[in-house]
């Protein structure tokens, strides 16, 4: 067993002759929170659909903890440990903000499908569940419909859902974007909070969110990795600086 939680080796892939990913090498160290920026049109929410296993692979190989997932369908993957938020929020707008956690908690506190088992009765999976709602300050929205909440909130709460599994490596796909700054600054802190003990990868075009939460960038350009290290090296990194200036060449 390695360090890695997650390994992306010689990663293509092609939509009919239009190559979108290009021989992207990555290694993402447990415990580490890992940061993928990029021009809009870069391929980084490709990526991310390849990661997770919405996209097939058209060469290469993808593993976490040190076991190949490519090819592997997206639930499968999230049972092995790792899940992931997307750019448009994804919760069921119908239920109660409670509701929405404790459907995210099921799988992982055993679970499964019964029609027979009342969830009202289940004390620890609705004590588990309070408490996620404590960890993410949405206790007072406990029981609002999950649709009427902010568009903040509505963040909050799918990024709380994407870890109430309990995966150890998670995926967060522009996490703050549309937000005020008094709004990112809180979403910072809460992804800095539920991310500790655990592997964070996110898409994020806020420099300010990626420089502060970051240990590690990564920059995507036209499907290729171009540079990666610490922020300040990345920050220097004159092909960086090209190409957020629109003049890396294709």
């Amino acid at each position: 067993m390695t360090d890695t939680a997650l390994s992306l080796k010689c990663v293509n892939k092609s939509f009919g002759q239009m190559k979108i990913i290009r021989d992207v090498n990555l290694d993402v160290v447990k415990g580490q929170r890992h940061a993928i920026i990029g021009p809009n049109g870069a391929g980084k929410t490709t990526l991310f659909n390849l990661i997770s296993g919405r996209f097939g692979l058209s060469s290469g190989e993808i593993l976490l903890n040190d076991v190949r997932v490519d090819g592997l369908p997206p639930h499968r993957i999230n049972r092995m440990g790792l899940s992931r938020s997307f750019q448009i929020t994804s919760i069921f707008h119908r239920l109660s903000v409670f509701e929405n956690l404790r459907c995210a908690l099921l799988w992982s506190m055993g679970y499964r499908y019964s029609f027979w088992t009342p969830l009202w009765m289940q004390r620890n999976l609705n004590e588990r569940t309070d408490a996620m709602l404590e960890e993410l300050n949405l206790t007072w929205r406990r029981d609002t419909l999950a649709g009427l909440l902010s568009y903040a909130d509505q963040r909050a709460l799918e990024i709380g859902m994407t870890i109430a599994g309990g995966a150890s490596v998670i995926l967060l796909d522009e996490p703050t974007a549309g937000m005020s700054n008094t709004e990112t600054d809180n979403a910072v802190e809460l992804i800095r909070r539920v991310s500790t003990g655990k592997t964070l990868v996110m898409v994020e075009h806020d420099m300010k969110v990626v420089f502060g939460l970051a240990d590690v960038i990564s920059v995507l350009v036209y499907g290729q990795m171009i540079a990666s290290g610490p922020p300040q090296a990345v920050r220097a990194n004159a092909a960086v600086q090209e190409a957020y200036l629109g003049a890396l060449a294709a």
